[in-house]
């Protein structure tokens, strides 16, 4: 065994690693809210089989490809089509996190209130009082991210991986309740008509949810050259990932079905599901509130770092690999701490918007709340689509990039993949932006729209810019 050998990733650790990057406890209280209960069992099934799996993949083999590219989707399209083009995919991963950013003060807020009273009082909050609050610790998270940050990457990736733990936790002494404790639970009907979901409207409006749940696993792509045996070791790992992700979502979305009546689910499960959840637990373990405490400090530590660093890193990840052909000078002047003031001051605009105006047309804290995720569900799987592009393009140069390990070796096979995920995902955007409340139903549609836009103004006005 040579020494390098003993340094290289194994298809376990790999999946482990992509595991804590894609899922959180959220997800299984989002789907378990938009899914009537335990029916979500069946949706998370579907879209692992038919999308999760396809989409991890396909990273793989796009990793594999352009190992030298430090990873990142805008690398890949300018491998395969072009800087323009790349710009356009670096835009789009950058601009969706700005729902993304204005929905983690709401978080912070949550967070704090249930560490502090151990109540649902946050939801009886004036929204527009509360939006003042998000603003405010937004202003700040803002303020700490222009001075740099290498402190908290650590905090982040210890709240992660403590938000990790909890979640595990919950479900094995969920699990265990019935046999440990005299808890007075829900019983499950475990006949069929209490999985099966209806495959109506709502069930096809709320795939988004599922789509942005799972996505985001091109975050490993820079790994899989680094691995043991990329070739077998790759989709080991990954279908490893898909089966432990699964296994999450169906015994999470048990352990909520012995606590919450999947035919009367509260409205106000987004907000306080996931608290309700430790508290109850802690209930039927005669402790108190002590679950609920941990796991709202560990959220908290967990959405102030996230927030500070998702105004930080995806900005960085945009303009150290840009074109300067298509972005204007002024975006990439940085302060002595390195970080760049006026993409900061971009994100301040955009941010600062998306906080202030919901508050004025949403009644209350619930449904901005739920509104919230529905518009990061919208926007953020924008991003995969490069993803599907950049594998399309691929597959369509043939053996022009050397890779060791292929999803697919043929190529019209390859391309079909990449055409159905792409398509897939479109959809479940374009389907999440629908809602009955007409107020939402402008929001959800302009502001993906004016985002991607803003995109398109830029490669002009750096244009300008030279001709001047």
């Amino acid at each position: 065994m040579s020494e390098n050998n003993n340094k290289k990733i194994m298809w376990y650790t790999l999946a482990f690693m992509a595991f804590s990057t894609v899922w959180g406890f959220g997800n299984v209280i989002n789907g378990f809210s938009e899914y009537n209960g335990l029916q979500a069992i069946v949706a998370w099934l579907i879209i692992f089989a038919i999308y999760f799996v396809p989409y991890a993949l396909m990273v793989g083999e796009l990793g594999s490809a352009f190992k030298e590219h430090g990873g990142g989707v805008s690398s890949w399209i300018n491998e395969t089509i072009g800087p323009k083009i790349a710009y356009y995919a670096g835009w789009t991963y950058w601009i969706v996190h700005m729902p993304y950013i204005s929905q983690k003060p709401q978080g912070v807020m949550i967070a704090t209130s249930w560490a502090i009273f151990q109540d649902k009082r946050i939801s009886d909050m004036n929204p527009v009082l509360m939006q003042g609050i998000c603003l405010a610790i937004f202003l700040i998270g803002l303020y700490i991210a222009s001075k740099g940050l290498n402190p908290l990457k650590k905090l982040a990736t210890l709240a992660g991986s403590s938000m990790f733990i909890m979640s595990i936790l919950f479900i094995l002494l969920m699990i265990a309740a019935p046999a440990i404790t005299n808890a007075p639970l829900n019983s499950i009907d475990w006949s069929v008509k209490t999985f099966m979901p209806t495959f109506d409207v709502k069930f096809f409006t709320s795939l988004s949810i599922l789509v942005f749940a799972v996505g985001g696993c091109e975050k490993i792509s820079p790994y899989v050259n680094q691995m043991k045996d990329p070739a077998k070791g790759f989709s080991k790992g990954m279908i490893t990932l898909a089966i432990m992700v699964a296994v999450c979502a169906i015994l999470g979305t048990i352990s909520l079905g012995m606590m919450f009546d999947s035919n009367n689910i509260p409205n106000d499960l987004m907000t306080n599901g996931a608290y309700y959840a430790f508290q109850r637990l802690g209930e039927y373990y005669h402790v108190g509130n002590l679950f609920v405490v941990i796991y709202a400090l560990t959220n908290l530590v967990g959405q102030v770092s996230t927030l500070i660093i998702s105004i930080d890193a995806p900005l960085r990840m945009l303009l150290d690999s840009a074109d300067k052909r298509f972005i204007p000078e002024a975006m990439f002047k940085q302060n002595k701490h390195g970080a760049y003031v006026n993409g900061q001051k971009l994100v301040m605009v955009i941010v600062s918007i998306l906080i202030i105006v919901p508050a004025f047309g949403i009644g209350n804290v619930d449904d901005l709340v739920k509104w919230l995720v529905k518009l990061n569900a919208v926007c953020m799987p924008l991003r995969y689509l490069w993803v599907f592009v950049a594998y399309i393009a691929l597959k369509k140069a043939g053996d022009k990039f050397g890779r060791e390990y292929f999803f697919v070796k043929n190529k019209i096979v390859g391309i079909i993949f990449g055409v159905w995920c792409f398509a897939f995902t479109a959809f479940a955007c374009i389907g999440g932006m629908y809602s009955e409340d007409k107020f939402q139903l402008i929001l959800n549609i302009i502001t993906p729209f004016v985002l991607i836009l803003l995109g398109l103004i830029m490669p002009y006005l750096a244009k300008r810019e030279r001709a001047k």
